[in-house]
């Protein structure tokens, strides 16, 4: 008489649960760790962004490590087993293909069972691993679903299965690997929100200028200045870590002297400091100061060519692609070595940008898309 076994119920033991949430805590913190350095500046947070990962993919490796020992070091049972069906379910391009088998396992100490599982066949073999055929199996004794077939069994079993009929085992239920429970998956995208949400709220006084004490109170003398025209203004605001200038609505950046007289006017008074980034809108810009001691790559604000900055704007929004540009903004950083100057236009055709180099020239164009 033939039996069917039945598949293993889905895993949510405790265990199970906190390596969901560590692991979705770790995915969770290293992505808002990037994600905060790279707006903030901060060069040691995208860096831990980055290795926090790693770390926990070593020790994670060096924990699992003894348990994958004790599963290997398991002899495999060997057995007989009938195809009952086939299908390829991926791998075409290749000399393998996947092919998805359901077998019935005849074990000759314990009842047949079903199994469904997927295995790499080389195409020339296809043939021999039809509908009906028997092969010779392989499986861990404590786990019956990791099935594999033998391509090459010993003479006795290949004698064996040529001279075998088996019977096919009942259906409805087939044995398969054990998976996550929903609470597993649960806890993990909470641990992920919640360590997400906490370096957020670490560094909120940078991201959201939610310090009181980098700002200064409102003045005449301390936030404002004069623009070009005497029935103007443009505001300012000036911290540690960074400095911003903001138009009125009749004041354009592209105005001829304006950007280089409000760069002026955030460092007027000052100790010299490096940028990190320069960031510059219609009537917005902002520049994102190194850390002192910092060895992250910077450039001198006075080094930049000012001049060509409207002309490099205006072939974005002309020659790009985009006919009604609704925005602009020009980017200046060295993140990557060199200094680099990126314009980006949006409007209804899409996004198109150009990057030119420290002298202002262009060196590649993107058009919209």
């Amino acid at each position: 008489m033939t039996i069917t076994t039945s598949a293993p119920p889905a895993r949510s033991t405790p265990v199970a649960i906190a390596l969901g949430f560590l692991t979705g805590g770790v995915i969770g913190a290293s992505l808002a760790a990037f994600v905060v350095g790279c707006v903030i500046g901060s060069v040691p947070l995208c860096v831990a962004g980055v290795g926090l990962p790693a770390v926990y993919g070593l020790l994670f490796l060096l924990a699992v490590a003894p348990r994958h020992a004790r599963e290997a070091a398991v002899v495999p049972r060997t057995a007989l087993a009938v195809i009952e069906s086939r299908e390829a379910v991926g791998g075409a391009a290749t000399s393998d293909v996947a092919v998805r088998f359901d077998l019935t396992v005849a074990p000759d100490d314990v009842p047949a069972y079903r199994v469904a599982f997927s295995q790499d066949i080389h195409l020339a073999d296809l043939p021999d691993y039809r509908q009906g055929v028997v092969v010779v199996v392989q499986y861990p004794p404590d786990r019956p679903w990791r099935v594999r077939i033998v391509k090459r069994p010993t003479p006795e079993w290949e004698e064996r299965a040529a001279d075998a009929r088996l019977d096919s085992a009942p259906e409805p239920v087939l044995v398969s690997e054990s998976s996550e429970g929903c609470g597993v998956g649960f806890v993990r995208l909470f641990g992920l929100l919640l360590a997400a949400a906490a370096v957020v709220l670490l560094f909120r006084a940078d991201l959201f200028d939610g310090d009181a004490s980098d700002k200064p109170q409102v003045s005449s003398s301390s936030t404002s200045t004069s623009a070009p025209s005497s029935s103007s203004s443009s505001s300012m605001v000036v911290s540690s870590a960074y400095g911003t200038v903001t138009l009125d609505p009749n004041q354009s950046f592209l105005d001829r002297g304006q950007l280089r007289k409000a760069v002026g006017l955030l460092t007027k008074g000052t100790e010299a400091r490096t940028a990190l980034t320069v960031v510059v809108q219609d009537r917005l810009l902002s520049i994102v100061y190194a850390p002192t001691g910092s060895q992250a790559p910077t450039f001198d604000r006075d080094s930049l060519p000012y001049d060509r900055f409207p002309a490099l704007v205006e072939e974005a929004r002309s020659g790009l692609g985009v006919s009604s540009p609704k925005t602009w903004q020009l980017t200046v950083e060295r993140l990557t070595g060199s200094l680099t100057i990126r314009v980006v236009v949006t409007g209804a055709e899409g996004t198109a940008s150009l990057e030119a180099n420290g002298q202002g020239k262009v060196v590649r164009r993107t058009p919209a898309h």
